[in-house]
């Protein structure tokens, strides 16, 4: 079995309704974004996967985050943008398009992360 590892960020600020705490405030974060791909059957080039493929899929699905409010997007009017919700709407948007997507990682700071893996 091979797994891949692509890596991209985006900057944004998010708020998390109903917490008791200082992220009840709007604050930001550059998150780190991490996808990992498995597979077992190589191409006839050697590889599992093109990664500038799966990069320029990733950044077309965070792009849409960069920059932004989470709060006022649409993915984030019922639910809280927290880590593990990013993850796992990432994870869904770009499912279709990389089909051995394994599991899709969400870095919010250096030390705290969330991954979704179904």
């Amino acid at each position: 079995m091979y797994t891949l590892t692509i890596e991209s960020s985006f900057s944004s600020a998010h708020a998390l309704r109903g917490y008791q705490g200082p992220c009840e405030n709007l604050h930001g974060h550059t998150w780190k974004v991490e996808v990992r791909l498995a597979g077992d059957k190589l191409n006839h080039l050697g590889l599992l996967v093109d990664f500038r493929e799966v990069k320029a899929s990733l950044n077309a699905v965070i792009g849409q985050f960069d920059h932004q409010n989470l709060n006022d997007l649409p993915q984030f009017k019922e639910i809280n943008p927290s880590c593990e919700n990013i993850a796992r709407i990432i994870f869904e948007q770009l499912k279709p398009e990389i089909p051995l997507l394994d599991s899709v990682t969400v870095w919010e700071s250096p030390s705290t992360s969330a991954t979704y893996k179904p």
